[in-house]
């Protein structure tokens, strides 16, 4: 009989045993022997049965009864014609069901709940088929009293997961049934193959590859990056349909091609666009962003003097994705404020610098630095230099007080954006300045009155205190405002309005023209799209102040720290001066500053402890200085290279080889002599082959090589690259998300960096979406390695096999029971003298006389 214990500690309870025995020797009973001997028995009885229930006795039962789990695949490849097969299949399988029981699992990208129900809600995502995730589920779902079984039901076209390796792990057998895919009218672009790499100039084919289950006529379109190079109409058959078009590159590093198709009888339009990346030799890349692209021709005019090719664009132009960025080895912000970009552009730029190696130069001007609001951004983050400074003593006192809206619609992230802006402006002001903070929203309320900004720490405190709700009045607090800088003795007088919304009406203007007249200036910034941006804009016109319309809550710290610096006119050093070398270095060594014309004006930072700081003003100020952040540089030149600073440099010969010398030395180093990588995507991985041979024409070996992965969505990791064979050096990494991977590869040998190469890997739309036939090798796989059945009998289902299940019988009842009647008889035996009882003479007691 197969036994159990539970809770088998419990048997320690049987040392209560010996207990037992000594009172019954000690027991003073005039019963007979025999009597008094069952009654030890049965007290011993009742102690053993109790420990035993006690530590869990249960009787494993032997079971033939079945527990199945019908895993049904609802993805997105299994079409309509699928749902007629599941359900006559499910009908006949269950009506043999019995006495055993079952339960239903629908899957997708990941699988849904286990139900009793068919018609329980699938999978939340059905992008997707994860058939090992759905056996791993079904497998745990089985209740240990049952035999278990899972049927799949599927088309077995994966895009996730290994089914075999799932199924061999469960040790259940796994019986599957093939699905049919969906047969509606469908096309795809399947897949556009270019050339992983191309000599600049040098023809190539892009291939395009369209897979169809019905014969169309529509057309296809191809796109190198934005512009349209081939649309034509394209008659196509059932199955694979190729197309080759001829191309070439220029000067391009990354170059993207697009194909589109439309006008073909189809289902799904996401699958009806693919791309292809083309890594170019084109020469050296700079990308010159200005806030006035006009004023940057001299710059650009000089770099390419020197063989540096520029593109120039507004501030508009910074991009927004890394594709574009990739396609040159340094980014030039020229007097470009922080609040031209997102938060989202300058974390890419981060990405480019940190993860791909590439270069950034800041240059400045009357919006750059801390005149552009870059005071705690990830820009400075990035940047060798600070955007605070020390305040000088000569400077004028400035007087600011920022009027922030409070009301129910600034609830949540503006709220927390406005207190952190507020917080930020504090902080950038000197000890002798003043700030006073007003909140207001049906009233105004004084978070901080108007004091000196040398109590930072407890001005900040009450702003974070502010909280969101009421209604939106502006009138009272902007003349609140008004009133306290007019008794306030400062030669700078400031204010900044915030709000989302509009106001109670109010003499806005004629509150600003009093500001304008006490030579007072009042800044609006409009949060959201919900403002009086009108209204607004007056006030920051006759207040003589600035007008900011932030549709982003995130880029309100960026325009607060922005008004600050300007306001407090610190920033700016308008004076003359001669470049002084800092700190010797082979990028300066041959240009002579001494005979340098005077630059006219620079904006004042602080550097950074462990930049290079290469050239400084008179005043000991940075000028120029640098430092490696992550595989790339960052430069900042807080002068100009235009016509307001620069004036005089414009026509000094060394100006061309100044800036040249500095852009080479901050750009990517790209060595693609004696190097080729090649990128290949497939089952949802990406193996990158890079091979290596020295100038000399021998292999390099044994160089640490690492490679840098940007995913789609901004996430990274570093993965280092394994030698396979002589200069040959291979790498993997997941590729299951759909967009552009972007690849840095880096070979160090012997101490010194040896190559440097980036490259790009597209993932088109979901594999889920592409045409395929039901994949019956793979479930034909599952159902071998696993002891299963491939295509089984409904009816068959429920049949027993040979294997058992225990199931357990708690036993502690039935101890409890026999406890309980083994204590009646205790009882009696203890109480009832059964030799009386039954007529039965009693030897005579002896008496022991104690002796005196």
């Amino acid at each position: 009989m197969p036994l159990e214990l539970t809770q088998p500690w419990f048997l320690l309870g049987l040392l209560a045993l010996p207990v037992v025995v000594w009172y019954f020797y000690r027991g003073l009973t005039d019963f007979s022997k025999w009597q008094r001997v069952a009654a030890l028995a049965a007290r011993a009885a009742i102690v053993t049965l109790l420990v035993v229930s006690l530590a869990g006795l249960t009787w494993l039962l032997p079971s033939k009864e079945l527990f199945v789990v019908f895993a049904v695949d609802d993805s997105l490849s299994v079409g309509d014609e699928a749902k007629p097969v599941v359900d006559q299949f499910l009908d006949q399988a269950t009506a043999a069901a019995g006495t055993n029981k079952y339960a239903f699992v629908k899957f997708g990208a990941e699988p849904g709940a286990v139900a009793a129900d068919r018609a329980a809600p699938g999978p939340a995502n059905r992008r997707g088929t994860n058939i090992a995730a759905a056996l791993e589920v079904a497998t745990a779902a089985v209740p240990p009293a049952y035999v278990p079984r899972v049927v799949l039901l599927s088309d077995g076209n994966q895009t996730a997961g290994d089914a075999i390796r799932a199924a061999l792990a469960g040790r259940v057998p796994v019986s599957t049934v093939p699905l049919p895919t969906r047969a509606d009218p469908e096309v795809q672009v399947s897949a556009v193959n270019v050339p992983a790499q191309v000599r600049d100039g040098e023809p190539f084919n892009v291939e395009v590859v369209v897979d169809s289950n019905h014969d169309d006529e529509g057309e296809i379109e191809v796109y190198r990056g934005n512009y349209k190079v081939i649309s034509e109409k394209w008659s196509i058959k059932k199955g694979e349909n190729r197309k080759h078009f001829r191309q070439q590159i220029v000067g391009e590093k990354t170059t993207e091609y697009t194909a589109r198709i439309k006008g073909f009888k189809d289902k799904f339009l996401d699958n009806n666009a693919a791309m292809g990346l083309v890594s170019g030799g084109g020469k050296p890349r700079v990308l010159l962003v200005d806030s006035d692209p006009k004023h940057a021709k001299h710059l650009a005019f000089a770099l390419e003097q020197e063989g540096i090719r520029v593109d120039t664009r507004p501030a508009q132009g910074i991009p927004d994705n890394l594709s574009d960025l990739q396609n040159y080895e340094l980014l030039a912000l020229s007097n470009v404020p922080a609040t031209s970009m997102s938060t989202r552009q300058m974390n890419l730029i981060r990405t480019y610098v940190q993860e791909l190696g590439g270069g950034l130069i800041m240059i400045g001007g009357d919006q750059a630095f801390g005149l552009g609001g870059y005071y705690k951004t990830t820009i400075e983050e990035i940047m060798p230099v600070r955007s605070d400074f020390e305040k000088e003593k000569e400077k004028p006192s400035l007087a600011m007080i920022l009027v922030i809206d409070k009301s129910g619609s600034m609830g949540g992230v503006k709220m927390e954006m406005a207190k952190d802006a507020a917080k930020a402006a504090v902080e950038l002001l000197g000890p002798k300045d003043k700030v006073g903070v007003i909140a207001f929203d049906g009233d105004l309320f004084w978070i901080s009155e108007v004091q000196s900004a040398a109590n930072k720490g407890q001005i900040i405190d009450k702003i974070s205190g502010i909280e969101a709700g009421g209604g939106t009045t502006m009138g009272p607090p902007m003349e609140a405002a008004y009133e306290a800088l007019t008794n306030t003795p400062a030669k700078l007088k400031h204010v900044i309005v915030l709000t989302d919304g509009v106001s109670e009406p109010a003499d806005f203007e004629g509150i600003a023209a009093n500001m304008a007249q006490a030579k007072m200036t009042c800044t609006t910034v409009a949060v959201g799209d919900d403002c009086d941006f009108k209204l607004l804009q007056e006030i920051a016109r006759i207040g003589n102040g600035r007008y900011y319309q932030a549709e982003d809550p995130s880029n309100v710290p960026q325009i607060f720290a922005k008004e600050t610096v300007t306001a407090s006119k610190s920033a700016i050093n308008e004076q003359p001066f001669t470049p002084i070398v800092t700190r010797p270095s082979q990028v300066v060594a041959d240009i002579k500053f001494d005979d340098a014309p005077f630059l006219l004006g620079y904006v004042t930072t602080r550097p950074k402890p462990t930049c290079e700081l290469i050239l400084s003003t008179e005043k000991g100020d940075p000028l120029l200085a640098w430092w490696r952040y992550g595989l790339g540089m960052s430069v900042a030149f807080t002068s100009d290279a235009k016509s307001r600073w620069a004036a005089e440099w414009l026509s000094w010969p060394g100006y061309s080889k100044f800036w040249a010398q500095v852009v080479r030395h901050a750009m990517r180093k790209s060595d693609a002599k004696g190097v080729f990588v090649q990128v290949d995507q497939k089952d949802g991985k990406a193996k990158v082959t890079l091979d290596a041979v020295k100038t000399d024409g021998k292999f390099l070996n044994e160089a640490a090589t690492e490679m840098t992965v940007v995913e789609p969505q901004g996430g990274q990791q570093k993965l280092a690259m394994t030698q396979t064979a002589p200069g040959r050096y291979v790498g993997e990494f997941p590729a299951d998300k759909s967009g552009t991977y972007h690849v840095q590869m880096t070979q160090t040998a012997k101490g010194q960096a040896a190559t440097q190469q980036s490259r790009g890997l597209v993932v088109n739309y979901d594999e889920e979406l592409r045409i395929r036939p039901p994949d019956e090798k793979l479930l034909e796989g599952v159902a071998q390695a696993s002891g299963g059945t491939f295509r089984p009998d409904p009816a068959a289902v429920f049949a027993p096999d040979a294997r058992t299940a225990s199931r357990p019988l708690p036993l502690w009842p039935y101890l409890l029971i026999a406890a309980a009647l083994i204590f009646l008889a205790d009882v009696a035996l203890r109480r009832i003298d059964f030799d009386l009882m039954l007529g039965r003479s009693k030897p005579p007691m002896k008496m022991v006389m104690a002796k005196g």
